[in-house]
């Protein structure tokens, strides 16, 4: 049995004091205890109830539940900030898709690997404990699936193990190149999966699941997968399992679906499928106030990527309404132009601000702090999308708890209740000095524990990728 004595505590019903966090060896948390002081009790010592000193357990000032990521496509990492220069025409997430395509060309299964190895040691220092891989390299560069069909895939998990990081793998179903089977272009065959591939997939990749690792699936939009292909698939994928979708990213995605089938993309999919808690619809930036409404009462998880959906261009989601309806949110860095926790909450935010011109609007009746409301939020939505037990410190779920710096100046003389607006609306320091995740320790003083191994590995990748330009 481990434990962790934090001063201050965020717990599913707020912040608490004097807490006394208790895992056993699986890094599955067995206790929370508030009010806990200076002693516990330990019930292995009996009905006496005896006291034991906590003079030897690790103490920190403010533990937070790690935060959920809950889209990546972790390969991307290697392009951040290689897409920043205009083109000769008005530039979108169309011509963006271009350059992300001839990326993807040469990129090999140990490169997939040292990159998300470094993207995870990111997420982890940034305040991520788990992570849901949209996974679609699937193929080798020459559109042939690899002797072992979940290579790229086991891959992106070996590093989500080297990294200590959390993981639910989906992977992608991606037949067509738009609306109507369109087929795929010669850039796209690395990425071709139909209804059989995936189910493939999964089931390779079904010794690996754990209690660090799950396994879902993607339609990669409904552009890319028919509504018969995801039947196939989720007729055999077990009921729990979590279902993830890009959906609506784009108002040409939208004319392109109206065009096709007289329905936007998020009508189609309530139409045609049973859209339930299980889902997380990515995105979703252009939405009707029906679809917004329908999505609340489906029980879906809005997957929301601002820091992406801004580099990209894409819009806003209409996050106002959809909370007002009881909707379910969470957060996820997607293209990995950041990788921080906080900059996609903040975003998330400062998007409705610009959009209605007020202040504070990520609240509700019950919780009137925004970073409070955003961070509480994403746990939930995030927890739900990743099909995994996470997403609060309270027994039977997993050990993942992040630790702020209380030394730092922005945290100095707060209220609690002031705590998490200052991590998501103060400055640009990395508030967060440890990571545990599973009841293991991955970051101490804000350094990954493999942190140099790692880095040099990826600056190898992005010299043997840029070779290739």
């Amino acid at each position: 049995m481990s434990k962790l004595f934090a001063r201050h505590a965020l717990l599913p019903d707020g912040w608490a004091k004097d807490v006394l966090i208790e895992w056993d060896a699986s890094g599955a948390i067995t206790a929370v205890t508030a009010g806990a002081d200076d002693a516990a009790v330990d019930p292995a010592l009996g009905a006496a109830a005896q006291r034991v000193s906590l003079a030897n357990v690790d103490r920190v000032e403010y533990a937070l539940p790690g935060m959920i990521n809950l889209h990546s496509h972790s390969f991307q990492r290697a392009l951040g900030g290689r897409t920043e220069k205009a083109g000769d025409s008005k530039d979108s997430f169309w011509t963006w898709r271009e350059l992300m395509y001839r990326f993807a060309r040469n990129i090999t299964p140990e490169h997939i690997e040292a990159i998300a190895a470094q993207l995870f040691s990111e997420c982890l220092r940034h305040g991520y404990t788990s992570l849901c891989e949209f996974h679609y390299v699937q193929r080798a560069p020459d559109g042939a699936m690899y002797p072992r069909p979940a290579e790229t895939a086991e891959r992106v998990i070996a590093a989500a193990r080297l990294t200590g990081i959390g993981m639910t793998m989906l992977p992608v179903l991606y037949s067509y190149s738009g609306f109507g089977e369109k087929p795929l272009k010669p850039e796209q065959q690395r990425f071709r999966t139909d209804a059989q591939d995936v189910l493939r997939i999964v089931e390779a990749l079904e010794p690996l699941r754990d209690a660090q690792t799950e396994v879902g699936v993607a339609p990669h939009s409904l552009r890319a997968a028919t509504v018969g292909q995801i039947e196939e698939v989720l007729a055999t994928l077990p009921k729990a399992r979590p279902v993830h979708i890009h959906i609506a990213e784009q108002m040409a995605e939208v004319q392109q679906s109206l065009d096709w089938s007289g329905r936007r993309p998020v009508q189609w999919l309530q139409e045609n499928l049973d859209m339930d808690q299980r889902w997380c619809l990515i995105h979703a930036t252009h939405l009707t106030d029906d679809e917004v409404s329908g999505i609340a009462r489906s029980g879906a998880v809005a997957g929301l990527c601002p820091t992406t959906e801004a580099n990209l261009g894409d819009g806003l989601f209409s996050l106002e309404s959809f909370l007002a309806q009881g909707g379910v949110f969470g957060i996820g860095s997607d293209s990995h132009v950041s990788q921080s926790a906080v900059e996609e909450l903040r975003w998330l935010e400062y998007g409705q601000r610009l959009q209605h011109q007020r202040r504070n609007i990520a609240v509700s009746d019950a919780q009137r702090n925004v970073g409070d409301f955003l961070w509480q939020g994403a746990l939930r939505g995030g927890a739900q999308a990743a099909g995994r037990p996470v997403g609060a410190l309270t027994p039977g779920l997993r050990a993942d708890i992040v630790v702020l710096d209380d030394a730092h100046p922005n945290m100095f003389g707060l209220a609690l209740d002031e705590v998490l607006g200052s991590l998501v609306f103060s400055g640009n320091d990395n508030l967060v000095k440890d990571v545990m995740v599973g009841g293991q320790w991955v970051v101490r003083n804000q350094q990954h524990v493999a942190q140099q191994a790692i880095a040099a590995r990826f600056k190898q990748t992005l010299a043997e990728l840029r070779e290739f330009r």
